[in-house]
């Protein structure tokens, strides 16, 4: 019997097209708020850039599982190392990257005129962060980064942040995140702390940040519209997020 329910957002319950939440995911929610299942962001998102919906959560693994909350309850945070985040600052400087820094409840970017942050931003619908010059970031506890670096420097940052690891969703930017980290470890941190069991869960997502919760969950459910890698992890692949993709499985799956 499914108890919880876990949901990314972007590609998930937001088109990435119409940067809104279909009507079909409205009544799939309202289905499972009638049935008691309780419903949770997962996103790689921190707080201060998690969109409004017309949807009602009662917890949020954000920033990879990062730092993850219910109501005022913190279950789980876990900054990156701190000699690791400023070494990761150090290269970005001394190779003219753009990078964004997510703290418990702030954002920053040391550049506001790289054209790959700003088409990230455009994707995204997000306002940018306020400039913070790199030297006045190290220091502060980072939870996560957003790195803009193609992924052949993948390999070189890792050797540098032994102790991180670089979930990346895009071919162009990806997080980093302490080694730690992960959506799974930020949902078994919730429902330790209700007494849900993994397999009462079911979890949506689309991107590769989402293939240790399509693990970790009874049910894993990969969005139509991820890619291969993806649905290979997940026990089950619905339709994309503009074809229903939500309340197809909900239903299918008979959980509502």
């Amino acid at each position: 019997m499914i108890k919880a329910a876990f949901f990314d957002i972007d590609g998930t319950l937001v088109s990435f097209h119409t940067h809104q939440v279909s009507q079909g995911t409205k009544r799939a929610f309202a289905a499972l708020h009638a049935k008691g299942i309780r419903t949770f962001i997962s996103t790689g998102r921190p707080e201060c850039l998690i969109p409004k919906m017309p949807l009602s959560f009662d917890g949020y693994v954000t920033m990879n599982g990062g730092y993850c909350y219910m109501n005022d309850r913190i279950t789980y945070k876990n900054p990156l190392p701190q000699d690791e985040a400023d070494r990761w600052l150090q290269y970005v400087g001394e190779n003219g990257l753009c990078t964004m820094l997510f703290t418990d409840h702030e954002m920053y970017v040391n550049t506001l005129e790289d054209a790959t942050a700003i088409a990230l931003q455009e994707a995204l619908e997000f306002q940018m962060p306020p400039r913070l010059p790199l030297e006045e970031m190290v220091g502060k506890e980072a939870y996560q980064y957003i790195a803009i670096m193609e992924p052949d420097c993948d390999a070189e940052v890792l050797s540098l942040l032994p102790h991180c690891r670089l979930p990346r969703w895009h071919p162009q930017f990806c997080d980093i995140i302490s080694q730690n980290n992960s959506k799974a470890v930020g949902i078994e941190s919730i429902i330790s702390t209700l007494g849900i069991n993994r397999e009462e869960c079911i979890c949506f997502g689309d991107g590769n940040n989402d293939i240790e919760m399509l693990e970790y969950c009874g049910i894993g459910v990969a969005m139509g519209n991820a890619n291969d890698e993806v649905k290979a992890h997940a026990d089950y692949v619905t339709t994309s997020v503009d074809e229903e993709g939500i309340a197809h499985a909900l239903y299918e799956l008979r959980i509502i």
